[in-house]
């Protein structure tokens, strides 16, 4: 909870994803996935490394041992103690460590773009979040303000009932449209608390309490020019993860066929070492173990040389599978790229879907609220009924609702545009 201290009053749409992209479960599952593929590029880079090793081994015999003379003699009892350090190293393998270091190069790179991807995913859900909470916000004052009305109203109708100028009825219908206002109003505070909880737990926050955002000034929520699908694919397809995760995979699917065609060649391995040790033999005198030691001494080096003939069409198999994968990659790219241009597709249409819904939801708006304001003036005066007053005012506030929701979709298609050309997500 380090950020959360650091973010003093309401959240902004930076600081929302700054902390999710450190706190999300997600996205510390693949900077897991990344330390170990860190840690696998470290083994293969350590393979060209000789393996050296120590040995210390000692032995009792009771009964028939070795004589001075290399010959057995029994009664005796002999014991042998025996000391070597040795080391081999593979000198050439068919290219295998060299192409298992390209592999794990390849796999490590794989890993930090699906960290990328992740990181982008909870960007975008995190944004879509906030917007969600600006939309419900919005509609808490549309509700609140209507409350407001109809009380201003129902006390209005109460007093001309007083006067004899309204009957029962009508205080009975404007107390009732008071009571659906305050039902709206109460929904709209809930859709709203369900909606900061809905970020918070993205968030990996303990509560939602005393959360709050920051609300975006009328400029930073100006619609831009959009640019064509095939424009923001053509930068998308250079900055966005998901494909250069694949693209990544594709590289080391090739590198996986020559480390597999690696096994056909012959391999050469270097070893060498020294052992000494020490014996002795109850039907005779031994040598000092020092003396012993330093007789005994025995340094060896020697070369390996390991040609494969016939392994049951093992490497065979290998390869062809190698292959296989690596067409099967080629597809899994393509997919994914025509995946995004589909997405990068779907989110400009209902960007322009909703600069234009936006724009003649705002005539609505606009329309509805000055005709419920001339459907007042004339109640107020006694020109019109109650029950008018009422429709008109539902129609305002219907078409206030979509003008909202058509705004703030708006918003989020285009920042999602945004997103895909390589841009931050904020405001």
């Amino acid at each position: 909870m380090i950020l959360a201290a650091a973010v003093s009053g309401p959240w902004s749409l930076t600081d929302c994803i700054d902390y999710a992209l450190q706190n999300n479960i997600q996205v510390k599952q693949r900077e897991i996935s990344v330390a170990q593929r860190e840690i696998e590029l470290n083994s293969a880079e350590n393979n060209w490394l000789p393996g050296v090793s120590a040995s210390a081994g000692e032995n009792l015999s009771f009964g028939r041992g070795l004589n001075e003379d290399n010959t057995y003699s029994t009664g005796s009892n002999t014991a042998s103690t025996r000391f070597s350090v040795g080391a081999d190293m593979t000198l050439f393998q068919g290219l295998d460590g060299a192409n298992g270091i390209k592999l794990g190069k390849l796999n490590l790179a794989a890993a930090m773009s699906d960290l990328e991807r992740a990181q982008d995913d909870i960007r975008v859900s995190v944004a879509q979040a906030y917007v969600q909470i600006l939309y419900d916000q919005e509609l808490l004052v549309v509700a609140n303000n209507q409350v407001d009305i109809d009380e201003q109203l129902f006390e209005r109708v109460k007093a001309l009932r007083e006067t004899g100028k309204a009957s029962a009825a009508e205080v009975a219908a404007q107390q009732s449209t008071l009571a659906q206002s305050r039902l709206r109003a109460t929904q709209a505070e809930n859709t709203l608390k369900l909606s900061i909880l809905d970020l918070s737990q993205l968030l990996e926050l303990e509560s939602p309490e005393g959360f709050s955002i920051v609300t975006p000034s009328e400029s930073e929520l100006d619609m831009p020019l959009l640019p064509s699908p095939e424009d923001i694919y053509a930068q998308a397809i250079q900055e966005k993860a998901v494909v250069t995760a694949e693209q990544i995979r594709l590289e080391a699917a090739e590198v996986s066929i020559k480390k597999a065609k690696s096994a056909y060649y012959p391999s050469l391995s270097l070893n060498g070492g020294v052992s000494t040790d020490y014996y002795t033999n109850s039907a005779y005198t031994s040598d000092p173990f020092g003396q012993q030691l330093k007789k005994n001494f025995s340094p060896y080096v020697g070369l390996s040389l390991r040609v494969p003939i016939f392994n049951k069409m093992a490497t065979r198999n290998s390869v062809r599978n190698a292959q296989l994968s690596y067409n099967n990659q080629k597809l899994q790219l393509e997919s994914v790229k025509k995946t995004l241009y589909k997405e990068i597709q779907q989110a400009y249409y209902n960007a322009v879907a909703a600069q234009s819904q936006l724009t003649s939801s705002k005539d609505a708006a606009d329309s509805a609220e000055h005709s419920f304001n001339l459907t007042k003036e004339k109640y107020e005066n006694g020109m019109s009924s109650i029950t008018e007053y009422n429709e008109s005012k539902n129609r305002y506030l219907e078409a206030a609702s979509n003008y909202l929701q058509a705004r703030y979709k708006c918003v989020f298609q285009t920042k999602l545009l945004d997103f895909y050309r390589g841009l931050d997500l904020s405001f």
